[in-house]
């Protein structure tokens, strides 16, 4: 990252917010990623830590209005940091600035190791993301909400979600939480009541669907949504 993007994304004085708890460790099966994954939280363990179920990578993007091309687009993604337990989450966040401080256009994303935020992604590409309009002023409330809720696992079908962005805008911000699978209606549906849930949205506050092969479709992340209550 050059030094321009960096004092975008980074604070002075940060805040000290609560420290979430850790989640539990992944079930025992013959996947090579979770055994990697166990043998990872076992070290971090060892060193007397307190291990997330999965490791993340947070990204920036510091978008280039009128410009739409995909290879423009995925070369503006920049990573910032990457972490695995609760106290290398809350050392990287706490540093990072506040959505109110950052220049629109500009993508905030948080999303597992090993899954990029493009909808061409190998984990994205069959999949969606659910979308809620923020005024400005609250966005940043909701999107450490919707953070912690992601690191701590809490999101119902935890499995099936990719990331969140968190995007902005010179008229609001949005927020967006990414699956695997747009075709899985139960899974798809259960993730929409998860996140009302725990971002205790006011019902006045709609939420909107939109597949990633539509994205591409129309090379639009927000228009022609499914809209859904």
């Amino acid at each position: 990252m050059d030094s321009t993007d960096k004092k975008d994304v980074e604070s002075k004085g940060p805040p000290t917010p609560p420290a979430p708890a850790a989640a539990p460790a992944a079930a025992a099966d013959a996947s090579g990623v979770e055994v990697e994954e166990r043998e990872r939280q076992a070290r971090e363990l060892k060193a007397g830590l307190h291990p997330l179920k999965h490791k993340f990578v947070f990204w920036y993007t510091r978008r280039t209005p009128g410009v739409r091309t995909q290879i423009s687009y995925e070369d503006n993604i920049k990573k910032i940091v990457e972490f695995s337990t609760v106290e290398g989450f809350w050392v990287c966040y706490c540093h990072l600035a506040r959505p109110s401080s950052l220049p629109s256009p500009t993508d905030l994303h948080l999303f597992k190791e090993g899954i990029r935020p493009l909808w061409e992604d190998a984990a994205n590409c069959n999949g969606g993301k659910w979308i809620i309009r923020f005024k400005k002023a609250v966005s940043g409330r909701f999107w450490e909400d919707l953070v912690l809720a992601l690191v701590g696992d809490q999101l119902d079908y935890g499995d099936d979600v990719c990331g969140a962005v968190l995007s902005i805008r010179f008229n609001e911000d949005i927020l967006s939480v990414w699956n695997r699978n747009a075709s899985d209606h139960q899974a798809v549906m259960a993730l929409r009541d998860s996140i009302k849930r725990h971002l205790k949205l006011p019902h006045s506050y709609l939420m909107e669907y939109k597949a990633h092969d539509a994205s591409l479709r129309d090379n639009s992340s927000y228009r022609n949504t499914w809209l859904r209550g």
